[in-house]
């Protein structure tokens, strides 16, 4: 059918098909060329639409100037549709498993470096989102009975859930489900998705209301889960360089402190909830982490842009040096800053702090 059609034929084709699914009538040339960047006359337009009846994309069901789209060109609406999200969705899932295996390699590579630079042991967290918002919702059929839902949040956070479903859904009503979820819910919070919206989607979904509330559980699971958080820890051994924590019992709670994921996570929560987003400081007892109450911890929080955070530790003994530790975590957040933040040209991990032993 692509073959069959021109360009521009196929631009004023799903123009009236968009247009007509919207408002429920007869499209007019008039109405193109508002609702088009094709910049036709209106008797050009009109030709064109008559070629498009002629081949059976569009019908005119009275004699007024209007056309709606045929089963033939609603055809052609979903098989170019279904063909263009499935290859957005393919890019999108490269461009998240390729971004995911460079930020674990630039972490690393700056915990070891911050490990190195201040002789102190360094935690740093892999990027969390502060509030997940819907940026895309995708569902297809995998299987009888069974619906995969694709709910991508902001960040490109993707969440994946099998929904179970009592009839098989056609191409077209998944289509329509698609476009439905998408129109509704796009840029949209958990807590801003309200019941007039679930009562007007489900309204409008009919008979597979069940799958929209689904689908909204899907989306509600997906902003709240909370996933085992990433966590890349150096320099541990540094701390038994400092007599006042080198004893066997104070070094087998530290390190214990630091292979138990989740007070780390703890201490990444507390730093997170103190207000703004610059450099937390806790001194022995201060610590969230009381298997650290005779070291001191020294947090920055990162912004990666569109709700995206990280935080960046350094532990050590309370006898630290301060200046040098709050120097080389500015230098770090910045870092980071810069090599992810959106629209900036990607820089490689080489490039990050610089071992000062090396440079002296």
């Amino acid at each position: 059918m692509m073959n069959e059609l021109s360009e521009r034929q196929i631009k004023i084709l799903n123009v009236i098909i968009r247009t007509y699914m919207e408002t429920g009538e007869p499209v007019g040339s008039r109405t193109i060329s508002k609702a088009s960047d094709l910049n036709l006359s209106s008797a050009t337009i009109r030709n064109e639409m008559s070629d498009l009846e002629e081949m059976g994309y569009i019908v005119q069901p009275h004699t007024s100037a209007g056309r709606v789209p045929s089963d033939k060109g609603y055809r052609f609406y979903v098989d170019q549709l279904m063909k263009d999200k499935e290859q957005e969705i393919s890019e999108m899932k490269d461009f998240v498993i390729e971004k995911t295996e460079r930020m674990e390699k630039v972490l690393k590579t700056m915990a070891k470096l911050l490990a190195a630079n201040t002789n102190y042991a360094t935690i740093v967290s892999a990027p969390q989102t502060h509030r997940g918002k819907v940026k895309f919702i995708q569902l297809s059929n995998v299987d009888k009975g069974q619906v995969l839902a694709t709910v991508m949040l902001d960040g490109n956070i993707v969440r994946n859930k099998i929904l179970r479903v009592d009839t098989d859904l056609d191409q077209e009503t998944m289509l329509k489900l698609n476009i439905l979820l998408n129109g509704s819910l796009n840029g949209l919070a958990l807590e801003e998705i309200n019941l007039i919206t679930i009562s007007q989607l489900k309204d409008q979904a009919g008979i597979h209301s069940e799958v929209v509330s689904d689908v909204l559980d899907a989306v509600a699971e997906a902003v709240q889960t909370d996933d085992e958080l990433e966590i890349y820890t150096s320099g541990t051994t540094n701390i038994f360089k400092y007599p006042e924590l080198a004893d066997s019992e104070k070094a087998s709670e530290l390190i214990s402190a630091f292979e138990e994921k989740q007070e780390l996570k703890d201490l990444f929560i507390a730093a997170d909830e103190e207000p703004g987003t610059g450099i937390q400081v806790y001194i022995g007892s201060e610590s969230p982490i009381q298997r650290m109450k005779d070291c001191s911890v020294v947090t920055a929080t990162y912004e990666l842009g569109d709700g995206i955070h990280g935080t960046v530790g350094i532990v050590g003994p309370k006898r630290m040096d301060y200046e040098k530790v709050v120097d080389n975590l500015k230098t770090l957040k910045t870092q980071l800053e810069e090599i992810f933040h959106p629209g900036e040209d990607a820089k490689e991990p080489g490039g990050l702090l610089t071992d000062k032993k090396e440079s002296e």
